[in-house]
């Protein structure tokens, strides 16, 4: 190994954690949405790498194929761009969807007051919401109870989907730094050279993003957010959509 091609791996492995940790957007939607969704610690970690993978491998392909047709790499960045530019909107687009089913979630799980006053004179209340189906006794005379089946709002469908969507984002979203940074001055020396810059960079990226998600779950669940509970799926789409608002306009 070459004094330069050293130096150019670690230079991947820093630009790696560097870049990773100055973007919000590599980490957060992963805890916002580990939290709303009461995902165990493991999962949500697992969940992280899968996407943190996906999102290096994306512009590792488009950067081997440069080099087996011969392009040259600093010209595949006009790709990088619309793929970064697609994925912050997809990232937003998502986050809102997600918000408006969070306050329409929020907003159906507030408790209420039911009144019931039977033949026998019987008078009683109870409270429920309407997250879900719900059985109340009724005191009186003949105690019975009534079934309250309400709709689940998909939230199976929701929870099924949830991470591969987060997966298909993360794809689209392009590793700004890998391909005209990396890759290219790396494959002047060999292939195994760009592989080994390429591993470089990529496992920086995923320890950071998994390093960062951990702490950052860790820390959530020392902070007294019981009140917020019942809004935590708005607050994680808000969060994602937020983090896709960055990219556009603030270019995190």
């Amino acid at each position: 190994m070459t004094v330069d091609l050293g130096l150019l791996i670690l230079t991947a492995a820093s630009i790696g954690f560097i870049h990773t940790l100055l973007g919000p957007d590599h980490y957060v939607p992963f805890v916002a949405m580990g939290a709303a969704r009461r995902w165990s610690t493991r999962r949500t970690l697992w969940i992280t790498s899968l996407c943190g993978l996906g999102h290096v491998l994306g512009s590792v392909a488009i950067g081997f194929v440069g080099i087996a047709i011969g392009v040259s790499l600093h010209k595949l960045e006009w790709l990088e761009g619309v793929r970064g530019d697609a994925a912050a909107w997809v990232l937003t687009g998502f986050g809102l969807a997600y918000l408006a089913w969070g306050l329409k979630k929020a907003w159906r799980s507030k408790p209420h007051t039911h009144e019931h006053v039977h033949g026998d004179g019987m008078f009683h209340e109870h409270k429920h919401d309407h997250e879900g189906p719900h059985l109340h006794p009724h005191v009186s005379l003949r105690p019975h109870a009534h079934p309250h089946p309400h709709p689940h709002l998909g939230r199976d469908s929701v929870r099924s989907v949830t991470p591969w969507a987060l997966f298909v984002i993360f794809v689209l979203g392009p590793c700004e730094p890998l391909i005209p940074v990396l890759m290219y001055p790396a494959s002047q020396h060999s292939v195994w050279g760009t592989v080994a810059v390429v591993l470089a960079f990529g496992l920086a990226t995923i320890a950071t993003m998994l390093g960062v998600v951990y702490l950052a779950i860790r820390g959530l669940r020392r902070l007294p957010l019981d009140s917020a509970e019942r809004y935590s799926h708005a607050l994680a789409g808000a969060a994602l959509s937020l983090c896709g608002l960055g990219i556009v306009f603030l270019g995190l």
